[in-house]
């Protein structure tokens, strides 16, 4: 363990094996950093905050602080951080609001500079949110989403696993699986092909979703018109039959189509 001597670290803080904290740091009595992890200089943790195995946070982030919400009334609350995380700098997480709620993020995410996840949210893992990507409450991020620099995204909105959301977006409906999705409200323009074939899905799974995404947010048709449309015409793959339970399950509503 290596803690800087400018650094603040409260007596009741649980810190492993491997841990540094840098200069100016400050660690609140509730907070547990696990075996590996970096402070920068500058950051401040506190709060019921746990921070996973080989995570590194940069500069100036403040991690665990109470959420910016007016129902918080001071509960005990949680923020939980998986392993192998980078959050940048000047990055804020808050942990939920009611009591013994909480904020998760997943294992190997990518949070860059100036980005804001707040209350209550769930992201999965090996998420990119881009710089000052920004998380309002109760929003959930599926495995393997990029959300780009400047995006917005409202409060009990949940983002479909290997989707990618446009800079400076604004997201107001749920963002489907498998998608790339842009503008003034965000709308579904497409396949995120480039995802699809990392994560070694099949040609024919992928021709099958791109049939599917022209049915449901191409066609004009009603969601539960494309989604019996899609059964009926459309070889179901274990990606479409997820695709269309994540529409048919939406509480938001999900993006249409762009043109």
């Amino acid at each position: 363990m290596k803690i800087h001597p400018t650094a603040i670290v409260d007596k009741k803080a649980k810190l492993a094996d491997g841990v540094e904290v840098g200069p100016y740091a400050i660690i609140g009595p509730n907070v547990e950093i696990r075996k590996g992890a970096c402070i920068g200089s500058h950051v401040v943790v506190d709060g019921y905050t746990t921070i996973g195995e080989g995570c590194c946070i940069f500069t100036g982030a403040v991690v665990g602080s109470v959420p910016q919400d007016l129902k918080y009334k001071g509960e005990k609350t949680l923020l939980k951080i998986g392993n192998n995380n980078v959050i940048r700098e000047y990055v804020t997480l808050n942990p939920g609001t009611h009591k013994g709620s909480s904020t998760s993020v997943g294992d190997g995410n990518l949070i860059m500079a100036y980005s804001h996840v707040a209350h209550d949210c769930v992201i999965g893992n090996g998420c990119i949110i881009a710089n000052s990507g920004t998380l309002a409450g109760h929003v959930t991020v599926e495995d393997k989403v990029v959300i780009g620099g400047l995006a917005a995204v409202h409060q009990f909105v949940r983002v479909g696993k290997m989707a990618i959301i446009g800079g400076c977006s604004k997201v107001v409906k749920d963002i489907p699986p498998f998608s790339t999705c842009d503008g003034h409200p965000a709308r579904v323009y497409g396949l995120n092909l480039v995802g699809l074939t990392r994560a070694g899905i099949s040609k024919e799974a992928k021709e099958a979703l791109r049939k599917s995404f022209k049915i449901l947010f191409h066609s004009g048709l009603s969601f539960k018109t494309g989604i019996e449309k899609v059964k009926e015409e459309v070889n179901v793959f274990e990606e479409v039959k997820y695709l269309l339970a994540f529409v048919k399950n939406s509480e938001r509503g999900v993006c249409r189509g762009g043109v």
